[in-house]
């Protein structure tokens, strides 16, 4: 038996597109405990009321570390992972920054293995064994990086994420039956974000088509949220919620719309209809990975960069609501509900 450490701790999306991975690791080895170090803010795309795909979750204040990154709070808090040394058999970096690299080595020690070329390149130096990356898509390539790290052939799987009581029962109650589309405008940054007011009359478009359309806010104050809310003409309205609550409303919704976001990549992993709207990211790389319809759209004006800019990318100005709406279509032939009661 073996005892695994897997330290992913970057964006929801990020956590996403490792699950498939850890997923067919605890598939092909039930027996072996599997323990994942992650930011604090995504815990319960991990652990909850129902077991998941993980023993333990270990949760670390990412946040706080990039407010404060050389104060002695942050230090100690990064040392303390040196309790855990001795207590694994392989500890694996899948993230690829200095900070998850770091990470490793004090909970790892000498057994730390990630990739021969990470997203920090520095990162590499912490490693006691490097690994190619092989495969395009980063689901892919984290399976293919856990299949050398455990020698063993494995394929990405249908991750399972868990369940909280509390907020199984908030959202049944708020979306009450109804066919619900949920809108999610905000990404990482400016340049992967369709425009507010497109968002706004996609609304009013699906309202017509029989739709409750929520908008996911971060908060009461979420300006982009509302902008889209203003945009609807009264048919959208905001949904504010913690993370627990963002799964349990997905899962009982009928559609996503969202750009390349943590939302988005939720929505595909339970298995959601979902329209991804990409602009300068490649879907190729970074598209949602699921089981479930999926649509991307992206325009050719879109180059592949990752530059974190807060300009619209010119090929995601070009996608217009009646693509999205035809996509839509393509999703759903006839309208569809996943609550055990009727909702149209």
């Amino acid at each position: 038996m073996s005892r695994i450490l897997i330290v992913r701790v970057g964006a929801m999306g990020d956590v996403l597109h490792a699950l498939p991975a850890v997923a067919a690791l605890r598939r092909a080895r039930p027996d072996w405990p599997i323990d994942w170090v992650i930011d604090e803010r995504w815990q319960p795309l991990l652990t909850a009321d129902t077991p998941a795909e993980v023993r333990t979750s270990i949760p670390v204040p990412i946040k706080a570390w990039k407010q404060h990154p050389f104060s002695r709070t942050t230090l100690q808090s990064l040392l303390s992972f040196k309790q855990v040394r001795g207590q694994y058999d392989l500890v694996v970096d899948m993230q690829g920054t200095l900070r998850s690299a770091a990470i490793g080595r004090l909970a790892g020690g000498k057994l730390l293995t990630g990739y021969a070329d990470p997203r920090e390149s520095f990162a590499a130096q912490f490693y006691a064994t490097r690994i190619q990356r092989e495969g395009t898509h980063v689901v892919q390539q984290g399976a293919n990086l856990l299949s050398a790290a455990c020698n063993l052939e494995l394929s990405p799987t249908n991750p399972q994420l868990p369940h909280s009581e509390l907020a199984d029962t908030w959202a049944a109650e708020r979306i009450a039956n109804r066919r619900v589309a949920i809108l999610s405008p905000r990404a990482g940054w400016g340049a992967k974000q369709w425009p507010a007011y497109r968002f706004g009359h996609l609304a009013q478009q699906l309202r017509a088509r029989g739709y409750t359309c929520l908008v996911n806010a971060t908060s009461q104050d979420d300006a982009t949220a509302h902008a889209v809310v203003a945009a609807s003409n009264g048919s959208a309205e905001t949904v504010v919620c913690n993370v627990a609550g963002l799964i349990a409303l997905v899962r009982l919704s009928s559609l996503l719309v969202g750009g390349d976001s943590g939302p988005t990549h939720l929505a595909a992993a339970l298995g959601i209809p979902t329209i991804a709207l990409f602009g300068p990211t490649n879907p190729a790389r970074n598209g949602p990975w699921g089981s479930g319809p999926i649509a991307i759209l992206r325009d050719p004006a879109s180059p592949d960069t990752y530059k974190r800019s807060s300009t619209l990318d010119p090929g995601l100005a070009n996608i217009t609501v009646d693509q999205v709406l035809t996509a839509i279509d393509g999703l759903h032939p006839t309208p569809h509900c996943l609550l055990p009661n009727p909702c149209f």
